[in-house]
């Protein structure tokens, strides 16, 4: 089994991918959180995110991560992407 070290690079011929644009649900918390996830129990700072992610997992999202890998595209009560009657 290798064992690959956290800022350790190794130098293999990586490839390129893009995150598919599948939407998620977030919200902003306002207060520190606990959450339980499929890696076991994570905490979440005041200002960080909690996801719902495609499988209906909860997991914390930092602040930071969440502004570079996320755009929101809804807020609650947006009705601008439902189909017109």
């Amino acid at each position: 089994m290798i064992t690959f070290k956290s800022g350790e690079i190794p130098n293999f011929p990586f490839q390129q991918a893009v995150k598919k644009p599948i939407p998620i649900r977030c919200i902003q918390m306002q207060e520190p959180f606990r959450v339980e996830t499929l890696e076991g129990t994570l905490e979440g700072k005041a200002g960080d995110y909690l996801m719902v992610g495609v499988r209906g997992e909860l997991y914390p999202c930092e602040k930071e991560i969440f502004e570079v890998t996320y755009e929101i595209v809804s807020t609650s009560g947006d009705n601008s992407r439902q189909d017109p009657k």
